[in-house]
This record gives C-alpha cells, structure tokens and sequence, in this order.
C-alpha cells in the first residue's frame, strides 16, 4: 500500500518540475517543507550566479563580527559621494551625500531595498577574504563571493566567475539555520552569532520591501523573511514563508540563461519571476500546514 504522504509529496515534486519545464531557461531550487522535513531539489548544488541573495551571507558575516567586538552596530557612517560610483540599485544613489546612518541602518538598506550604496558601507568594513572563509566555515561550500559590487558593464552571458556565485542548497541552509538559532544556542553559535543577533538578521529579512517572486501569489500579508537578487542572467529569491504565525517552507529558487526577450516579446526576467512565484504556491497549496 503507497503511503499518502508519499503520493502528495510525488504529486508537488512533479508540478515544480512542470513549472520550471515550461520555460527555456534553466530553474534551479532546493525547498525544505518544515512541517514534514521533506526536500525538494532542482540543480540544488550546481553553481550559479547569486544576485543580491549574497546579502544575506554578507549580512551574517558582519553579524560575526560585531558578536567579536570588531564591529558596532551603532557606528556612524557618513554617504560619501564614492558610494553611488557604479551603483544601480537603491534610493541612496540619488540622495545628497553627507547622510549620516549608523552600521545597523546600512545592513537594513543593503536587506529591505537591496540599496547597493549601503553594501558598500557595510562590506567596506570587511573583506572579500573575511566573507568567504565565513561562508566556508559554516558550510555554504558552493558560495564564493568575488566583488565588492558586481561591475555594471557585465553582458547576460558572462561567465559564472565574473560574478558571486552560490547554490540554491547553499541559500535554504543559511536560511534554516538563522531560523533553527532563534531558539538553539548551537545553531548560533555555527553562525557566529548571538541569539540576539540572529532575531536580529531573521526580522531584518522579514523587513522585506520588494514582494516579488516569492510572496507574489501568496495571500496578501503573508509573512515571508526574504532576499531576492536581479542579475544579467536571471532572478532569483530565497525565503522563509510563514503560514498561521510558524514557519511553513523554505524555498531557495533561482533562473538563470534567462533570454532577454520571449518569443512571444514577453520580457524573459517577467517570466523568471513568474516562475519563483509559481513554484512557491506550489508549497502552499501541496504542503499540509
């Protein structure tokens, strides 16, 4: 006799498959349904271009180091005008330099806006080395971050190593283990933080201004602790969706050869995140809350 968890879980694997199949460019995901444990996979370790989904990993780096003491929360940062040289995302870019905000207002501009100027504060107080050997040592083995800021000038089919690269794996991990040290000392302490800090990185994320990919076909006002990426080659967005207060999925998804125009003339990156929004009410609907 076939269990019945396991028909439903065949069923929802087989339309992300179906949804991802639909279209010419490449879709990768890893979910975790964390109601059951189960996982989902599509291209899951393959490498791939990370967009702004870095931040998060860029966010916890610099939350080791104020748990060090290298870094304070509370430091003063001045908007100089170098910060808006080959910036393309954000408000800051367009404001009068001399702005003065603390660390803690620059990790939530580069988080909530995906501000570029406020990356640059906040990973002018780190290192590209000091990033790295962090997501090497809590275990995002397929992420490497290579720039400071990706250059402008990059064309859709540039190459992986022009770019910051991770996993979708890489993505749901992060995500589950920020969430697993809301209420494990151990889970944060792999991070290298405190539990404050980490309730600190899980609210900063549910802070998320932009509601596409993930939350767009979602129940209005649903809770979804988030960061999505926009690059040359695809969209991308990695999550921890809420249903009934709790924590119900994690979903890491990410298009990449994504053609600049469809065949039909439909802009390619409307239907990446079309795509990500798809299979997110996939786990809505499939999985039992």
């Amino acid at each position: 006799m076939t269990d019945t968890t396991t028909i439903e879980n065949t069923a929802v694997a087989e339309r992300l498959n179906v949804v991802c199949d639909a279209h010419p460019f490449v879709t990768r995901f890893a979910i975790r349904n964390l109601v059951t444990g189960e996982t989902f996979e599509r291209g899951a370790d393959e490498e791939t271009p990370s967009a702004s989904t870095r931040k998060t990993s860029i966010m916890m780096a610099a939350l080791k180091a104020v748990r060090d003491g290298r870094l304070d929360l509370d430091e003063r940062i001045t908007y100089e005008a170098r910060f808006a040289e080959e910036v393309a995302s954000g408000m800051f870019r367009y404001l009068t330099p001399g702005i003065v905000i603390s660390l803690r207002d620059a990790i939530t501009g580069m988080m909530v806006l995906s501000d570029n100027v406020c990356t640059k504060m906040v990973f002018e107080r780190l290192t590209l080395e000091e990033v790295n050997a962090y997501c090497q040592a809590i275990g995002m083995s397929g992420t490497h971050h290579r720039f400071l800021i990706p250059p402008l000038a990059l064309s859709p089919d540039h190459a992986l190593k022009s770019v910051t690269t991770t996993t979708a794996r890489d993505q749901m991990l992060l995500l589950e283990w920020i969430l697993d040290a809301q209420t494990s000392a151990a889970a944060a302490e792999r991070l290298g933080v405190t539990p404050e800090l980490a309730a600190y990185a899980l609210q900063t994320l549910k802070n998320q201004i932009l509601r596409y990919a993930i939350p767009s076909r979602l129940p209005f006002g649903t809770v979804v602790a988030h960061k999505g990426g926009t690059g040359k080659r695809g969209r991308m967005n990695a999550g921890i969706v809420y249903r009934d207060g709790k924590p119900f999925y994690i979903i890491a998804a990410f298009t990449d050869a994504v053609p600049q125009e469809m065949a039909d003339g439909t802009p390619g990156y409307t239907l990446s995140l079309e795509t990500i929004g798809r299979l997110s009410r996939i786990c809505w609907d499939g999985f039992h809350a």
